[in-house]
């Protein structure tokens, strides 16, 4: 179903061998903790996958987006939290990669492979689903922009070295008064409120941002100005296709300790395994898990083809199906185990915990299917 060159197995191998032994059995302890595993970073830098998607000539491997989706997949059949790391990662640097100049994209992408951590910064407390409602405005006096408002939810916003930010140059213009810049840590003027305390993926840093006459000068901004909302969602599609392998993979990972438990699980003298009821459970959590994957593949194949055409409905589609679809597995999962799925003990109730936030992030399901409705009766 899926060919790889020998590169790309390679790389893909590695991923899974990681994955298993490394990244397994940091899982609960990141959840629990709630820290960001500042270790697990380090790990895929020293693999050359912090950034798979960054171009070999900033310092990446150039990877496509199934390949990326299959990496996704894989490490967050282990840990949410940790494909979670790389999504915030790429949603920071393909803004720049996609929009900016070629000085720009030479003064902080090769950064991001040397393992500076990247965050993607557009919603707000008044401004999710309705993006325009943002307040967050860059004000140009000469060649420097002033940016003053404030950004939430944003993942790895206290911790990220580099931020593509986006917010208004020109409010009456609605959609096209958005321009996006990129902003270091450390800049004066810019602050930070609380880090969220989170019910699931635990690992992974969400805080709240605070701008307050915060500089910047005009070459840091991506693109021309009022090209932010385009950028913008070209950035939202890719996102919305990284949480849907994202959410195959916590599926994945829930179905293989379920099918474990079950098969060494003994009531009524054999196995639950041997149950209809348990069977029944098992063949409808494995086909709606192949059925999502495969619509996943489909948008990333997609994107590596560039059909721009399909990029958006398949990749909202792909969004709500495979997320609703991580649902209710991994709920059926910790049914399925019984009280045993619900004590901490056994991963399942942190991938119930987990799943849920990849059907809030990067658009609510019901705004995806409105996405994807819009593309279907145009």
């Amino acid at each position: 179903m899926i060919s790889l060159n020998e590169e790309q197995r390679i790389i893909l191998n590695t991923v899974k061998q990681i994955s298993r032994e490394k990244i397994k059995p940091r899982a609960a302890e990141i959840d629990e903790t709630g820290e960001f595993p500042w270790d697990t970073a380090k790990l895929f830098v020293e693999n050359g996958i912090l950034n798979p998607l960054l171009p070999e000539q900033y310092g990446g491997i150039g990877a496509g987006y199934l390949l990326f989706s299959l990496i996704l997949e894989e490490i967050a059949k282990v840990c949410a939290s940790s494909a979670l790391l790389l999504i915030a990662q790429a949603d920071g640097m393909l803004p720049i990669l996609c929009g900016g100049t070629e000085a720009l994209k030479d003064k902080y992408l090769p950064q991001l492979a040397e393992g500076k951590i990247a965050a993607f910064a557009a919603t707000e407390p008044g401004a999710g689903s309705d993006i325009l409602s943002m307040r967050t405005q860059a004000v140009k006096k000469g060649s420097d922009y002033f940016l003053n408002g404030r950004k939430c939810f944003i993942t790895n916003g206290s911790i990220a070295h580099v931020l593509s930010v986006y917010a208004y140059t020109d409010r009456d213009k609605k959609s096209k008064g958005i321009s996006a810049f990129v902003v270091e840590k450390g800049s004066p003027g810019f602050g930070y409120g609380k880090n969220e305390n989170k019910m699931g993926m635990r690992g992974s840093i969400n805080s709240e941002l605070i701008f307050e006459d915060l500089r910047i000068p005009e070459e840091n901004r991506i693109g021309r100005e009022g090209d932010g909302f385009p950028n913008m969602m070209e950035a939202l599609n890719t996102s919305r296709l990284f949480a849907a392998s994202q959410a195959v993979g916590i599926a994945q990972g829930a179905i293989d300790e379920a099918v474990a438990y079950a098969n060494q699980r003994v009531q009524f003298g054999a196995p639950i395994s041997r149950l209809q009821a348990i069977q029944f459970m098992a063949a409808d959590m494995v086909a709606q898990t192949e059925a999502a994957r495969l619509l996943t593949y489909q948008a990333a194949r997609y994107f590596d083809t560039n059909q721009k055409s399909q990029i958006g409905k398949f990749c909202a589609m792909a969004k709500f199906l495979a997320t609703d679809t991580a649902m209710k597995v991994t709920t059926d999962a910790v049914q399925m185990m019984g009280g045993y799925g619900y004590m901490k003990e056994f991963p399942v109730e942190r991938m119930m915990r987990d799943a849920k936030l990849t059907q809030i992030y990067t658009g609510t399901n019901q705004i995806m299917r409105m996405v994807a409705a819009r593309e279907i009766f145009k």
